[in-house]
């Protein structure tokens, strides 16, 4: 296992380990409280209960469902590590009394499938992500907000759903869902641009976090997906692989460094010191949205203008 910041052993990072075992222990205590469809989540009078697993998904609910919703994220702090996140038995309880739930799926958020089985009801609404894609269990990176495709899907969906539980709101969830799409064209244009500008542009990376993003922006990622997914599931790369990056920045071979910002250790900060050493600027990426100043569009285009900046001048950009 690799030791993080704080000097433990990192869990898997995309199986957000200790969460399976954290969802079981929850489901006596459900059980036992008798959740019902009408008690845990505080809601305004006439809004519906949305709870979103990541708080990126739960601001786009938010956009869509507008003052007809009351939305609960459960990860949103961008300034600590989302894969040791625990389950509380708050959080179930704003689960399994939510009338619309939003999960990633691909094991990133198994703890939200779980607390759902402990508390059935069966008038709730899920989107999970993964399914409304239409990916399978195999994929092999879970951070699917970074794609351009996910959240204009999601908000169609989003608004189908809220408008099923508020039929005298429907073409008000869908006018909002049409605004928010055409509220990403700014993003959309800028990954168009960079393309446009800076084909193949080669890139290092730690996590496969931003990867959708950096292969829209036709980037050219050359660190082996192998070394991503060992870091992204707190597994010891192999020394090849961890020699070949570092060959990646001594070798002057790519433009810019992306890494989580989130989630740092001491095989991450060697590859930081690495590119630094080597003038090549990095860039910090987030696993989840930074709160407060951003919605899901202002992040999604500080991110590109971030390897912009890296790739134009230089500029390294750690945190947004």
């Amino acid at each position: 296992m690799i030791a993080d910041k704080a000097g433990a052993s990192r869990p898997p990072a995309r199986r957000l380990a200790g969460l399976a075992l954290g969802a079981l222990a929850l489901t006596a205590t459900l059980a036992a409280a008798g959740c019902g469809p009408n008690a845990g989540t505080t809601t305004k009078k006439g809004t519906i209960a949305v709870v979103a697993a990541e708080n990126e998904y739960g601001n786009v609910a938010g956009q869509i469902g507008g003052r007809y919703v009351t939305v609960t994220s459960i990860e949103s702090n961008p300034n600590t590590d989302p894969h040791e996140y625990e389950v509380s038995p708050g959080v179930a309880g704003e689960v399994a009394t939510a009338e619309v739930v939003i999960q990633n799926g691909i094991g990133y958020d198994d703890f939200m499938t779980k607390i759902e089985s402990a508390s059935p009801n069966p008038e709730r609404k899920v989107i999970d992500v993964q399914q409304l894609l239409r990916l399978p269990d195999s994929t092999p990176n879970p951070h699917l907000w970074y794609s351009p495709g996910t959240m204009p899907k999601l908000a169609r969906a989003l608004a189908a759903d809220l408008g099923a539980l508020q039929p005298s709101h429907a073409s008000y969830f869908e006018a909002n869902a049409s605004r928010f799409v055409s509220s990403l064209r700014p993003w959309l244009q800028a990954v168009a641009r960079f393309k446009a500008a800076h084909p193949g542009t080669p890139v290092a990376t730690t996590e496969p976090v931003a990867d959708y993003m950096l292969e829209a922006a036709g980037t050219d990622d050359l660190t082996p997906f192998g070394l991503q997914a060992d870091i992204m599931n707190g597994v010891d790369p192999s020394p090849e692989d961890v020699a070949f990056q570092t060959s990646l920045f001594t070798q002057h071979r790519v433009k810019v460094f992306v890494y989580n910002q989130q989630v740092t250790d001491s095989l991450t900060q060697s590859f930081i010191a690495a590119a630094r050493k080597a003038g090549i600027p990095v860039v910090g990426v987030y696993e989840t949205m930074p709160v407060p100043g951003y919605d899901y569009q202002t992040w999604m285009l500080a991110e590109v203008e971030a390897l912009s900046r890296a790739v134009v001048d230089g500029t390294s950009t750690v945190r947004l």
